[in-house]
């Protein structure tokens, strides 16, 4: 392979990793299917250009179900068994929307969340509009959003929805469960000088945060639409658990190391340091969250091993699951990578009772596929 094809084929997966998620031990991984595991907790000090938001670190982690195999599209029979929601392109009522425009880039749904009834809210800002699903997948109604360039979503435990528009508006809007909105939250300000900079919105309790680079994050306002003048920070993204702050990172790309690290609350005392080798490059991280036991969800873009010389390495996105005490790897899932070109924001959610949901696009529509560490 020439060094023009390699060079163009990082760019590539470094732009996939972006699209992914903008929306974040030593664990060695093989090329094949044999994984081996090695545990080391220690201190890590990445280089500027590896920090979380950088393009060499970008952030953002029931049943058990097989693996997916990469390019199966959004109605592939095989995918069924896993599948939360399942929608077709279009307009529609029971649709999701898709734009491919021939000047800026193709959109589809930018970002979903899931609630504590196992309902499915969709973003689906090219129709301007949120989809509501319940615990099956049936569609259940949709409200309008209210800003010109929405492109995350997060809940509220009453169940209001908060979503960010952080290049247009430059708020976080409070939309009630009957679609009306409650209050706007200016993204900029103290701790957010520049809106663009913003990766991501969060719910912890009531109080709403927005995430500045892929690094700490600042209370803007409660999930009532009350703006907090003070806009405290917050060293990373706070626990499900209530136990813990998370941040995430890549030392280095072309051997995969990569480190998560942990912060106690409320005393702000270092928790852990753990780094983790996967033994292939990895140009992104994709996930970072927890469920309700605190369980860490790490989620990577792997470049792995071409079948051939003359092949290009695979893309594929593995799922660490790793103890919320020390950092230890548990469990893993693999997921498939989309080659759609639509541009995302977050295309993966932890469930509150473990497992998460990963959104894949296919010709014909996107499918909201459930996943399990194991």
């Amino acid at each position: 392979m020439s060094a023009n094809s390699r060079r163009k084929r990082t760019v590539a997966l470094t732009l996939l990793a972006l699209g992914i998620a903008t929306s974040l031990a030593v664990y060695l991984t093989s090329d094949d299917e044999d994984t081996l595991f090695r545990s080391s907790a220690e201190e890590v000090t990445p280089s500027r250009e590896t920090r979380p938001g950088d393009q060499s670190g970008s952030s953002v982690a029931r049943s058990r179900s097989a693996h997916s195999s990469p390019g199966a599209d959004a109605g592939d029979a095989s995918e069924a068994s896993r599948v939360a929601v399942r929608a077709a392109w279009g307009s529609g009522p029971n649709e999701l929307g898709r734009t491919r425009p021939s000047e800026g880039n193709p959109e589809a749904p930018m970002s979903f969340a899931t609630d504590a009834l196992g309902r499915s809210f969709v973003l689906d800002q090219v129709n301007g509009r949120i989809a509501r699903y319940d615990k099956d997948g049936k569609p259940l109604d949709s409200f309008l959003t209210t800003q010109q360039a929405p492109q995350d979503l997060a809940l509220g435990p009453e169940g209001n929805a908060l979503v960010l528009d952080r290049l247009v508006d430059k708020t976080v809007a409070v939309i009630g469960p009957d679609g009306r909105l409650l209050g706007e939250l200016p993204v900029e300000g103290r701790g957010i000088e520049e809106g663009g900079g913003v990766t991501g919105v969060f719910v912890d309790g009531t109080d709403v945060y927005v995430e500045r680079e892929h690094g700490d994050l600042v209370r803007i306002g409660d999930t009532e639409g009350n703006v907090d003048e003070e806009r405290p920070e917050v060293p990373g993204r706070p626990s499900r658990d209530g136990q813990s702050f998370l941040n995430a990172g890549i030392v280095e790309v072309l051997s995969g190391r990569v480190y998560v690290n942990s912060v106690e609350r409320p005393s702000l005392e270092h928790r852990f340091t753990r780094e983790l080798r996967m033994g292939a490059p990895t140009p992104g991280i994709v996930l970072l969250d927890t469920d309700l036991r605190g369980n860490i969800y790490l989620g990577l873009l792997l470049e792995l091993g071409a079948a051939g010389p003359e092949d290009e390495p695979r893309p594929s996105i593995r799922v660490l699951c790793l103890s919320p005490a020390d950092g230890q790897p548990w469990g893993s899932a693999d997921l498939p990578v989309s080659s759609m070109p639509e541009e995302t924001f977050r295309d993966l959610v932890v469930l509150d009772e473990g497992g998460l949901l990963f959104a894949f696009r296919g010709e014909s529509g996107v499918s909201y596929q459930r996943y399990e560490c194991r």
